[in-house]
């Protein structure tokens, strides 16, 4: 046991030495720390402002439809669908990327994209149809969340070039451009069969989003690349004909989207191809336990 004098002496040496005892390191003290660099931490501002602007847009389309003035509710919808496509973009145009910005952006398109269509929907002509109405109306929002959840957890993981089942703004985008092409007398309102095939249509939206059909995402092509003179041609003319009757235009592309995917998987499956959304046993990397030493050393 240290006497009186040796720790004297050892007080001394730290002295000279110029080691002051370290600090104990506590669990508060790491919270404390933790806290302080969260408050010092800000966050980006300009795409943030894109997503609040798209969930301020879903939020915007519940109330209208509440109101009755459903063409409103579903362009309110598009519009959170053109800032949703902004936000991610000027990030990386800015070098403005964080992982603040895709949790925010993954809630907004819960509200968005998720509730917003489903509440719409329901509000204009399910709720005709009583419990299967609503029921129709939450196979869609839990097809939302679960698709949303299953793209965080699958980024790296699959193809870039495809989405792993129908993206929610298509979804809501289909069933928002239904809901606009009967607002604009497009189809006759008050037929029976209305609520029926909105129900379908809401179903099979919902359904979609969490399937394994691969959607192409055009990440893979990039605006910076030269293209041929005639696809300039082309975008006047979808521009004209977007035009001339717009929600009539949107739902149908929407509708060769939402069916595009499930085309190409059959191509695929035909030619004997892989589905590029479905990741291959061999490139997935599982974590497996190390051998002990003394193992190896009997190998």
């Amino acid at each position: 046991m240290p006497t009186p004098s040796d720790k004297m002496k050892a007080a001394r040496s730290r002295r000279r030495l110029n080691l002051a005892p370290r600090p104990r390191i506590t669990p508060q003290a790491i919270v404390k720390e933790r806290i302080d660099t969260v408050k010092k931490k800000g966050i980006y501002l300009l795409p943030n402002l894109f997503t609040l602007s798209s969930l301020f847009s879903g939020f915007f389309a519940v109330v209208v439809a509440i109101q009755g003035d459903f063409e409103k509710a579903a362009l309110a919808i598009f519009v959170s669908m053109v800032l949703d496509g902004c936000d991610g973009r000027v990030a990386r145009l800015t070098h403005t990327s964080s992982q603040f910005g895709v949790e925010f952006d993954s809630l907004a398109d819960m509200c968005a994209f998720g509730m917003a269509p489903a509440l719409v929907m329901y509000q204009w002509c399910l709720h005709d149809l009583g419990r299967l109405g609503w029921a129709a109306a939450f196979v869609y929002c839990a097809g939302a969340a679960l698709r949303l959840a299953r793209f965080n957890t699958n980024v790296g993981v699959v193809d870039k070039s495809f989405f792993q089942g129908l993206p929610s703004p298509a979804a809501a985008a289909l069933v928002a451009g239904f809901v606009w092409l009967a607002a604009d007398q497009r189809i006759p309102v008050n037929a029976a069969w209305l609520p029926w095939l909105a129900l379908v249509i809401t179903v099979y939206a919902g359904l979609t989003m969490v399937c394994n059909a691969p959607f192409y995402s055009g990440k893979s092509f990039h605006s910076g690349k030269s293209v041929p003179f005639w696809v300039l041609i082309a975008a006047v003319v979808v521009l004209f004909v977007v035009a001339n009757d717009p929600a009539l235009v949107v739902f149908v592309l929407f509708c060769c989207y939402a069916l595009s995917g499930f085309i190409y998987q059959f191509y695929l499956w035909y030619t004997g191809q892989d589905n590029p959304v479905r990741p291959k046993e061999d490139e997935i990397e599982l974590d497996e336990p190390e051998e002990p030493v003394e193992a190896q050393d009997r190998q």
